[in-house]
């Protein structure tokens, strides 16, 4: 399939951060960088469009809306990248919302977790999710981009050899 057909028939890839991320740029520099989650999402929007997709990119500081943004996802998208922030360490209702897409779902966080505090050591999105990309600042988000691309082609790949 050529990257033409490609993105008239295939479903965006959808972008969902969590909360505090729409602070981008201002927000603990030494921690997360000074791009700003605009710059982010531009970034992630142009590697998509390099391999045929579109990006939805959704941000909400409510756990609720996040969980809505996941199930739109269920049909509205091919895979998903999610940076659920502070809910990755409390959120069971997040985890059962992921539970339900059967597409590539790419955990992403800006800085590394499992360097940081004990109480971001466990994640519940690592739960339900196909991989993540952790510790390499925002280009983190193109890197999260090619792995759900290439999960993508691989499910397409090995979809054509079973028919």
């Amino acid at each position: 399939m050529s990257k033409k057909s490609n993105k008239h028939k295939a479903l965006p890839i959808y972008l969902v951060n969590g909360p505090n991320l729409n602070t981008l740029g201002t927000r603990e520099p030494e921690i997360y960088g000074s791009t700003t989650l605009a710059q982010v999402e531009a970034m992630a929007a142009e590697r998509a469009a390099s391999h045929g997709y579109a990006l939805v990119a959704r941000q909400s500081n409510k756990e609720g809306e996040l969980v809505d943004y996941i199930q739109e996802a269920r049909t509205h998208a091919s895979a998903l990248i999610l940076n659920a922030a502070a809910y990755t360490h409390t959120s069971v209702a997040i985890l059962d919302a992921l539970k339900m897409l059967a597409m590539p779902v790419i955990e992403v966080h800006i800085s590394n977790p499992q360097a940081r505090e004990d109480f971001r050591h466990h994640s519940y999105v690592a739960l339900a999710a196909t991989g993540s990309v952790t510790g390499m600042g925002t280009f983190g988000y193109v890197l999260a981009v090619e792995a759900a691309v290439n999960l993508l082609k691989t499910r397409a790949s090995k979809k054509g050899k079973s028919q």
